[in-house]
């Protein structure tokens, strides 16, 4: 029976050979293995390594050093996999390449997840989506990369797979809403403020599901909240948009539906 290996970002970097978790040991070798996973199938300059590892400040034997990183990660995924790591692992003579192919990044499935909710929204099929939704955002074991430190090229890759769990969420959120479950949506939503409080869309969205509950009164204050936040920290006011929420739910007219993500 053939060994399944997969890697994981979506935490604390780890590998994963037949369900059972393998992290790295140390710092600098999780940072390796991560920059590798995130450029994948492609070649990784010894340069870069060395500027992730110490940007403008590298020791006088950098590349060295990488060198034994690279050593001591091939070790790491012969011991964990039990097979020779030369399969995985290639070496060539400006740096190195981590061949995956597909579905062994737990990102990549992550990202498609995401892509495949999305287009399921536009088609008007919101429990699908939402289901794919569910299972993309149960992925995650904590912040992309867990503790580990980054420089500035993994950073960028933890802001994306960041960014991107935002729009998991809000297409979930959205398409919840559109299955008319209000009344559920609330408690997260309140959490989700909490968690993100310049997020005008979730904040509109917290408005909106507790106004089509039932809870006017609710609604007006969460909007309150929503200014108060938006004047204190940015000097800013709602949108056009959320204000006119806001009208139609003071004034007791029907309320339209925000615009979709």
């Amino acid at each position: 029976m053939p060994t399944t290996i997969r890697f994981s970002v979506l935490g604390a970097p780890q590998l994963t050979v037949d369900g059972v978790p393998h992290p790295p040991r140390g710092p600098k070798l999780s940072r390796v293995l991560a920059l590798l996973l995130f450029r994948r199938d492609q070649l990784v300059e010894v340069e870069a390594l060395v500027d992730e590892l110490w940007g403008d400040r590298p020791p006088r034997r950098a590349v060295s050093t990488v060198r034994t990183h690279i050593y001591h990660l091939r070790k790491f995924l012969e011991h964990s996999a039990g097979r020779d790591a030369g399969d995985l692992l290639a070496t060539r003579p400006q740096g190195y390449l981590l061949r995956l192919g597909p579905d062994r990044l737990d990102a990549d499935v992550f990202a498609r997840l995401v892509e495949s909710g999305r287009t399921l929204l536009a088609h008007g099929r919101p429990a699908e989506a939402a289901r794919a939704g569910r299972v993309a955002l149960d992925m995650w074991r904590g912040r992309p990369l867990g503790n580990t430190a980054v420089g500035t090229l993994l950073r960028g890759h933890v802001h994306r797979l960041e960014e991107l769990r935002i729009q998991a969420l809000e297409q979930r959120v959205e398409a919840d809403m559109r299955l008319g479950r209000h009344r559920e949506l609330v408690p997260e939503l309140r959490g989700l403020v909490a968690a993100y409080p310049l997020n005008e869309w979730f904040h509109a969205r917290l408005i909106e599901a507790l106004q089509r509950s039932g809870r006017r009164a609710d609604a007006l204050r969460a909007f309150g909240e929503l200014s108060t936040v938006l004047s204190t920290e940015l000097g800013l006011r709602p949108s056009g948009e959320v204000r006119e929420l806001y009208r139609s739910i003071r004034e007791g007219e029907p309320v339209r539906a925000l615009d979709a993500v």
